[in-house]
């Protein structure tokens, strides 16, 4: 049962999505599906907000008995300087990521490797002085950061629609944008693009615009399933998945695969008295994940936390057995791939977070 029900929570400020209950997380114990297999995750936050997760958060999360060797720490708005020139205020972000990544490379925490690549936050609408910021992330983070993330998820639907500075409609397609987004590939960066499933074809055409760009797909496009989508479950479906596999045609494209355990897509899993169990879980995001995976292949898909937000709907421990059941399919060389290789190339990671070879892994391809 909750400690607390999600309603008081959200009465004392703290959203659904961003409401972590240990103690009913606690009341879903499984055992480890192949705990041998290395992971590193794609996808993970550190913030202080109204439900915090800071570095004793994650520690404990990356301890859930899952072969985690390394993490990509994705922006969110945390740790921005209060002083000096207001375009450079999240390159304090990057720089509280990169001390994180050096405790841990320290062997502070032991083997795993957080925040081994960093995805920081710069306004591409700045045009070409996004340049500036972006090198200047590089020197703050030379070791670490590889990539841009700029939130463009915007939808007329306030359901849905949940950041707290919501961007301009049509964000994808602005000029002031995209010459910011022309600064990425010459410093050899990455860009993150969370949109919602309906903004999917202005991310094709972005991709178009910038084939030597490098895409990641968040949250694999953030099918909407809340607000006056709800009704619509099965017409988001074929809207998103026509559009997936429309982007998965482009080389310069990979995407993320996770992001589903919130209300926004659908899955309302945090509301329940008691947590999901990682079969409950794979059978509900299976159709997505797999039309993911088939669209785009091993080698340009990988498997996130999306912590702490998804942590609202389960534990790490079920999330990393639920990723593994939907993959159970896949090959070894594959599963490889979806749960660390592909993140290894996509953000430059070091090798040697990957020391540990799977005896799944040397099995051959039937």
């Amino acid at each position: 049962m909750r400690s607390e029900p999600v309603p008081e929570a959200i009465r004392r400020g703290v959203p659904p999505h961003f409401f972590i209950d240990e103690q009913w997380l606690g009341a879903q114990s499984e055992d480890v599906i192949e705990p041998e297999l290395p992971i590193i995750d794609a996808h993970h936050h550190i913030w202080s907000r109204a439900a915090p997760y800071l570095v004793p958060e994650l520690v404990g999360d990356l301890a859930c008995g899952h072969n985690l060797r390394g993490t990509v720490y994705v922006e969110a708005g945390f740790a921005w300087r209060e002083e000096g020139d207001p375009r450079f205020a999240s390159v304090g972000e990057v720089e509280y990521a990169n001390g994180v990544g050096a405790l841990f490379a320290s062997g502070h925490h032991g083997a795993v490797r957080a925040c081994a690549g960093i995805v920081g936050r710069v306004d591409l609408t700045l045009g070409s002085f996004a340049g500036k910021v972006m090198r200047d992330c590089l020197a703050r983070a030379p070791d670490r950061f590889r990539g841009v993330r700029h939130m463009v998820a915007c939808d007329p639907d306030p359901a849905v629609s949940r950041l707290p500075k919501p961007p301009p409609p049509d964000l994808l397609l602005d000029k002031r944008f995209r010459a910011g987004f022309a600064e990425l590939a010459p410093l050899g960066l990455s860009f993150d693009a969370y949109c919602y499933h309906p903004q999917l074809a202005q991310l094709i055409d972005l991709a178009d615009a910038f084939p030597d760009t490098r895409i990641v797909v968040d949250h694999i496009g953030a099918p909407l399933g809340e607000g006056s989508y709800a009704s619509r479950r099965d017409d988001v479906f074929r809207h998103w998945r026509a559009d997936i596999t429309a982007l998965a045609r482009r080389p310069n494209v990979l995407v993320k695969l996770g992001g589903l355990c919130g209300r926004i897509a659908g899955f309302p899993f945090i509301d329940r008295d008691t947590p999901p169990r990682s079969e409950e879980l794979a059978a509900a995001w299976r159709p997505y994940l797999e039309t993911c995976i088939e669209a785009f292949g091993a080698q340009r898909s990988m498997f996130e936390s999306n912590f702490p937000p998804d942590k609202a709907g389960c534990s790490a421990r079920v999330l990393w057995n639920a990723f593994k059941r939907v993959a159970a399919h896949c090959s070894a060389t594959e599963r490889a791939q979806l749960f660390a290789g592909t993140a290894q190339r996509a953000y430059r990671l070091p090798a040697s977070l990957l020391p540990i070879t799977s005896p799944r892994q040397q099995e051959t391809t039937s």
